[in-house]
């Protein structure tokens, strides 16, 4: 995303954002709608390689991840939607 100068990276996966435990195991987890990239690697999430996130921090670079599977998540996040969790400062 850096080497393109694009505005934001899309991580497009199989969930529909960044949750404070595993949706999987807890049902009752918290997703959340933003995070700091801080918060984001102290939580440890699995969805994301910490090295990426703090690549993308250093940049200034935001992340939304969301799920590519529910119906026109990316095209209202390239809309200005964002359906899944922003990751910035």
């Amino acid at each position: 995303a850096m080497e393109i100068d694009a505005e934001l990276l899309v991580k497009a996966t199989k969930v529909d954002g960044v949750y404070e435990a595993d949706p999987q195991t807890d049902p009752d987890a918290k997703r959340f709608s933003t995070i700091s990239y801080i918060d984001a690697l102290n939580l440890g999430v699995k969805v994301l390689d910490g090295t990426a996130l703090t690549l993308c921090m250093d940049n200034q670079m935001p992340i939304v991840v969301l799920n590519l599977w529910q119906t026109d998540s990316l095209k209202n996040t390239v809309l200005g939607d964002t359906m899944g969790t922003l990751i910035t400062y």
